[in-house]
């Protein structure tokens, strides 16, 4: 027993799909019918038909040379020799009663033959064969609609679930990085997997369903991936979206397709991506009857989770990037007995994901993953992918032996602020104005020793709208912020605007971005982090969920006099953080001055050019 399963795992790839497309039934009837079709049309083109005397006309002038004569009609075919060139080679005519019919043939030569008139069998086939025509094409545009690889009508109940066996899956655990707690949640899987029996022997069960839950990219689906490649089972990969279809049921029949598949092959994972699609909160509004067919696919699942007992083998992983909406039914204990949360990495993550991924390209010896690790903050796993992948690219298009620093140091520039457009022309005037707006924020954040550290100042063009760019990094990773961090964070983004408003006595709209990006931090600090006092500590404003990326999900009630208050303690919070931008601006002059010299010559100041020039001319706040 043990070699035939072996035997069945080492096959390298199945897809759960019906055969190939065979000649079948409609195929020889399509072939008969355009058969017959093309038989019609060369009979139209070669015979006329013409009334019954003409007919007789033409058999007395010696010109018919064989007849055929049926109930329905009479055919006649012309002798060429006599009628000469005509491009019909035969009549047709109507019979009448005509006695006489016979004897002139037999006077004029002419051959003769009766034939029966049409059988039912005759009349019969030409009613089917259209009717099949008709049916097989129907049965190719529902495949079409369907999606399906062929095999019938009914074929769109089966699930679309793609088997992935031993010599697939070459992904462990060894491959994923930078989300330790959620591997060490998951390996418990993988050893009930290998030894149910010892797993078992104080009486507990593994969990049902595992819900990995995290922002995108942080490699959710690679997780599930690395569980099965451990275990070494098969495992089921499909797409939430795809059990629901525009048929209403057929997403139900397509969750009891893939369950019961699964029992056949188990131990075997199941995984389902984009869980939300599928598992969304069912609505108690009486108008959601539109969302009738989604939610007999989730009472299926539902009903298939209650069904099954982890004892046969088979695990549930699912993944989600909006845990918020789905249903309360579907996470209770017994369903998704455990929720896995893979976060963005730290600094520590992001330097063990950076060497998974460097591995894969030539690069420098003395490179230094933590430099690069510490100028991506809130990189994800898929971000850090593509960073090196750019890092590659940036160093083949400048035809380097490797990739070193740099080229991670423009990739991250091109992936945050957007591509460089040296092309686009900037009159001296304007060039000008944003090399002293940019040198107001890199002194600001010098002079207050800020946490993110400034790293480059750029008056080269990038992305829509960007003229010119000033790079931080973080020393370390922060949880929490202070504040009178909090207050720095604004002052630095103001101190472009307050740099304009000192050295050219008036402002541009250079300033709008970070007039936002202010406005931002300020009113969170007076509506959410209750660091006003005027205000005091209840919070008024929208609530905000990690996993979408900010977007609001719940508001509290604001009355008109708390709204002006709020108001207020914003301007008064952008406005005392202007003062202390405009006081280091005031005392940094000369370092600014010396800053845009340079910078309107060379475009950039790194790291090493500005401590060079702070050490001389800077003044701390």
């Amino acid at each position: 027993m043990e070699n035939e399963k072996k035997i069945k795992r080492n096959i390298k790839k199945e897809f759960i799909q019906p055969d190939p497309v065979k000649i079948n039934f409609y195929h020889i009837f399509l072939l008969i019918w355009l058969g017959m079709i093309a038989y019609q049309y060369y009979l139209v083109q070669n015979i006329t038909t013409v009334s019954y005397s003409e007919f007789l006309s033409r058999v007395d002038a010696g010109e018919v040379k064989e007849v055929v004569i049926s109930d329905a009609s009479i055919r006649a075919t012309l002798n060429t020799k006599k009628v000469g060139s005509n491009k019909f080679d035969s009549i047709i005519a109507v019979p009448v009663k005509d006695d006489q019919l016979t004897a002139r043939l037999i006077k004029n030569s002419v051959s003769f033959k009766a034939v029966p008139s049409e059988t039912f069998l005759g009349n019969l086939l030409k009613w089917l064969i259209p009717i099949a025509i008709i049916v097989f094409l129907w049965n190719i545009v529902l495949k079409k609609i369907m999606g399906s690889a062929g095999g019938g009508l009914l074929n769109f109940q089966k699930s679309k679930a793609r088997v992935y066996v031993e010599e697939d899956i070459h992904t462990t655990f060894k491959d994923i990085a930078g989300v330790e707690e959620a591997k060490q949640e998951l390996a418990e899987i993988v050893n009930y997997l290998k030894d149910p029996n010892s797993f078992g022997r104080l009486g507990g069960r593994a969990p049902k369903g595992i819900l990995l839950v995290g922002p995108p990219g942080t490699g959710k689906t690679l997780m599930a991936r690395a569980v099965a490649g451990e275990a070494s089972v098969p495992f089921y990969h499909i797409n939430g979206s795809e059990f629901v279809e525009m048929f209403v049921g057929m997403g139900a029949a397509r969750v009891r397709d893939l369950f019961n598949q699964a029992r056949k092959s188990a131990p075997c994972i199941l995984f389902i991506d984009e869980l939300d699609a599928l598992g969304k909160a069912r609505s108690t509004s009486p108008m959601s009857g539109a969302n009738d067919e989604k939610e007999q696919t989730l009472n299926q699942l539902l009903a298939e989770l209650d069904g099954f007992d982890s004892q046969t083998g088979i695990i549930l992983l699912a993944a989600t990037n909006r845990p918020e909406i789905l249903d309360p039914a579907l996470l209770r204990s017994g369903r998704f007995d455990r929720q896995v949360l893979i976060d963005k990495p730290d600094q520590k993550g992001r330097v063990a994901i950076l060497k998974i991924h460097i591995k894969k390209v030539r690069s420098a010896k003395d490179l230094s993953v933590e430099n690069i690790a510490h100028l991506t903050p809130g990189f994800s796993g898929a971000d850090l992918e593509n960073l090196t992948n750019e890092a590659a690219l940036v160093a083949t298009r400048r035809k380097g032996k490797d990739v070193v620093e740099e080229d991670f140091t423009e990739a991250i520039e091109r992936i945050v602020a957007g591509l460089e457009r040296k092309n686009r022309i900037i009159n001296p005037e304007e060039k000008k104005r944003v090399a002293y707006h940019e040198m107001g924020h890199a002194s600001v954040g010098l002079a207050m020793d800020c946490l993110d550290k400034v790293h480059k100042v750029s008056i080269i063009p990038r992305g829509i709208g960007a003229l010119g760019y000033t790079l931080q990094r973080p020393t370390e990773d922060r949880y929490l912020l202070t504040k009178n961090q909090l207050s720095q964070k604004i002052s630095v983004l103001l101190g472009g605007r307050v740099s304009e408003k000192i050295f050219f006595s008036d402002v541009s709209t250079g300033a709008s971005d970070d007039l936002n990006k202010a406005t931002d931090i300020a009113r969170a600090m007076v509506t959410q982090y209750s660091m006003s006092d005027k205000v005091g500590l209840p919070t008024y404003e929208l609530k905000h969920n990690q996993f979408l990326g900010g977007a609001p999900v719940q508001a509290n009630q604001v009355s008109d006099a708390t709204s002006q208050l709020i108001d207020s303690e914003v301007r008064f919070t952008l406005e005392a953080a202007e003062e202390k931008a405009i006081d280091v601006i005031e005392k940094n002059r000369k370092f600014i001055e010396a800053c845009v010299q340079k910078l309107l010559i060379d475009e950039t100041l790194v790291e090493t050019d500005l401590k060079a020039l702070w050490k001389e001319f800077g003044v701390s706040a």
